[in-house]
């Protein structure tokens, strides 16, 4: 079966150097996306993410990394099926960056569609997240997802 796939994209008005930084230092992502990270994104490591609606540690295992260009990773689904993750940035001349995600692994079936529909959902959210923090230093995920945390999800 075909391996489904997420694509969004978004661009940025701050430098790759600025936005690579902000994705790969946990100090930073705490601003809008995870509420805990391990370590920074390093070639070959494995990292934890915590996020402030899900109380455990995802494990993001790092496969490459180019500096100001590209964040490739590794996590798997609650299915147990390994998902890849690549974030490339690109720096245009008027020194904004378009920021593309790409996530692909889910078998094409009904639960790879209910991934695709959550996932892409929320790789558009990290692109808001990331892009109101970077320009304006809002937090658009503090308490976005109390929802979730105290039980009225639905």
């Amino acid at each position: 079966m075909d391996k489904l796939k997420i694509k969004v994209a978004i661009q940025i008005s701050k430098s790759a150097e600025k936005v690579y930084e902000a994705i790969v230092n946990p100090e930073q992502m705490k601003n809008y996306f995870i509420s805990k990270g391990s370590a920074r994104l390093e070639n070959g490591k494995t990292v934890y993410w915590q996020f402030p609606e899900f109380p455990i540690d995802i494990p993001v295992r790092v496969k490459t990394i180019r500096p100001h260009n590209l964040i490739h990773f590794a996590w798997d689904a609650s299915s147990g099926e390994e998902l890849m993750v690549k974030i490339a940035l690109e720096q245009l001349s008027n020194g904004s960056t378009v920021v593309r995600v790409e996530e692909t692994g889910m078998t094409n079936n009904e639960a790879g569609l209910a991934w695709l529909t959550g996932n892409t959902e929320g790789w558009a959210n990290f692109l808001a997240c990331l892009k109101a923090w970077m320009e304006y230093q809002i937090n658009l995920r503090r308490g976005a997802f109390d929802f979730m945390v105290s039980g009225n999800n639905t």
